[in-house]
Parts: structure tokens; sequence; C-alpha cells
């Protein structure tokens, strides 16, 4: 009897521990994209001077664990990353591929995220060359992605962070095809994770390409359990009556990940508008093997 009680208690300490240790692989994850207006000396008082802080300070408080920025012109990259300490980043200017015109940055907690591999690529027909425009497009558009460790789990994400363009409907279609393309040989086995200003709403072609593939990404909005703030994210410095305003920014997941929650921060939060743009935040559910692939059920 004694020898059955003490199997049955190592049995249940042993169940015990391998949920200890699934649990301790288990993380939950914040991820933000927001577009932060370019510095543009005509916004008055909407200028950067006068957000920059309170951009700062709503980071630094929300502290996302990846995140990625849209229109970000180097000076306002430099104030950044002064007033965000804990993170670390990744990108380029898109008109030269070093400083010049807006960046699309990719930044990460430095504390609990390792860099394994970044890079950039233009969306356009030349995608390694700096500064073409694409297609029908307006604006050279780029795209930057980081591949990460994540050392709470041992698993590793691919985070990709773009800007499409706003006037060119083909620029907008094929940049998202070619961001999908490119997906394929930069992630490998690692989750993904998109983050961009798309300028197009979910009745779009080019969001039903970046959606048309569940097996590969998910708009976290729509999967979300639970969804907070407002339902648009451009309102252009409130100047857009309310019910005409639309959600053009996405945070798009591999299907792998659970989405708990998400958040559009509505632009009266704070006594300073911080951009023409919402700020979208996810919560994330993931669990990842030693190995760093993805393990869910």
């Amino acid at each position: 009897m004694k020898k059955a009680t003490s199997l049955l208690i190592c049995a249940t300490a042993l169940t015990l521990l391998g949920s200890c240790q699934v649990k301790e692989k288990e993380a939950r994850l914040k991820v933000m994209t927001f577009n932060i207006r370019y510095d543009n000396a005509g916004d008055s008082l909407n200028s950067w001077g006068v957000r920059k802080d309170t951009i700062a300070e709503f980071i630094n408080r929300e502290h996302p664990d990846i995140f990625g920025l849209q229109e970000v012109l180097v000076h306002q990259l430099h104030d950044l990353t002064e007033a965000l300490p804990g993170y670390a980043h990744v990108g380029v200017g898109r008109d030269d591929g070093k400083e010049a015109g807006e960046f699309a940055p990719v930044f990460w907690d430095k504390q609990r995220f390792k860099l394994l591999d970044d890079g950039v690529f233009w969306l356009s027909q030349y995608p390694d060359s700096a500064g073409f425009i694409g297609w029908d497009g307006a604006c050279t558009r780029l795209a930057t992605w980081a591949k990460l460790q994540d050392n709470e789990t041992g698993g590793e994400i691919c985070f990709l962070n773009t800007h499409l363009d706003h006037v060119g409907k083909e620029a907008q279609d094929n940049g998202i095809s070619l961001i999908i393309q490119r997906l394929g040989a930069i992630a490998g086995n690692a989750q993904v994770i998109v983050t961009g200003d798309f300028n197009v709403n979910t009745g779009s072609e080019a969001y039903k390409r970046a959606t048309a593939q569940p097996a590969l990404l998910i708009d976290s909005y729509t999967a979300a359990k639970e969804r907070t703030g407002v339902a648009y994210t451009y309102h252009d410095f409130d100047r857009i009556p309310e019910g005409e305003r639309q959600k053009i920014d996405y945070i798009l997941v591999s299907p792998t990940f659970k989405v708990l929650k998400e958040g559009i921060t509505d632009e009266h939060t704070f006594g300073t508008l911080m951009s023409d743009h919402n700020p979208v935040i996810a919560t994330l559910a993931s669990q990842a093997d030693a190995s760093g692939t993805a393990n869910h059920q």
C-alpha cells in the first residue's frame, strides 16, 4: 500500500512538474503598430516638438515587447531612441537605404529578445535596390524585418513592418504580394508578425491578399477575443468626422498565436494628439519548445 501511494505521489509530482515546465514556456507578447506622423512644419500645434514627449511617455508606459513605427524621419528616430533606452531597433531611410527619407523601424525590448538577423527590401520591381518607386506608387516604400529569439520561450519571431503607398492601388497590391513572397524566404520556422500602415480598409484587394492565406497570417483585430478602444486608426488630427474614419493600420500574425486582446487608443486619451493615426496594440499568447518551433493545441 505504501509503495502504491509513493508511486502515486511521484506520478502526481511529475505531472505537476511537466505542467509548470509548459507554463514557463508560455508567454504573453504585446505588439504595437503606430504611424507617428513625420515631422511636418505645417502641422503647427500638432508639430513633432509638441507631440514627441507624449509619444515617448505612451510607449514607455504601455511597454510593448515589439513594435513597428511608420513615417519616422532620422531626427525623430534619434529623439525616440534617446527617450526609449530599454529598446533596440533596426531600420533605414527609404530614399537611400541609409538616413534619407522616412524609416519604418522595428523596435524590441532588448532584455527579452536577441537579434538573430535583419534586413530591408523595397516595395518595387527592384526590391533590393534603394529609392525606387514601385509600380503606380506616389512614394518610395520599404519593409523592415527582424528575426528575434524570445528569451522567455526560446522561440523565434520574424517581425516585419511596412507602410504601403497611399495612392497607387497596383503598388499596394503588389507590395503586399512581395511581402508575402519574401516572408516565405526569411521567416523559416519562426512565427510571423506583420505590422504596418496599409493605407487601405478591409474591403481592399491589398488587405484581401494579406489575409488570403490564413495558414500564414490572420488579422489580429478580427481574431481577438477582446477588443477595446475605438474602431478606427486614421483621424487626420481629429479633422475627419468620426463616422467617416477608417481602420487602415494592422497587426497580422501567424495563426499559432492566440490573440487575447487588441486595442486602438482613442486620440483623446491625452491632452496632446500623439499623431494623425491612433496606435494599435495586440496582446498575444504563444508557446514554443526549446527548439523554437511553435507548439500549440
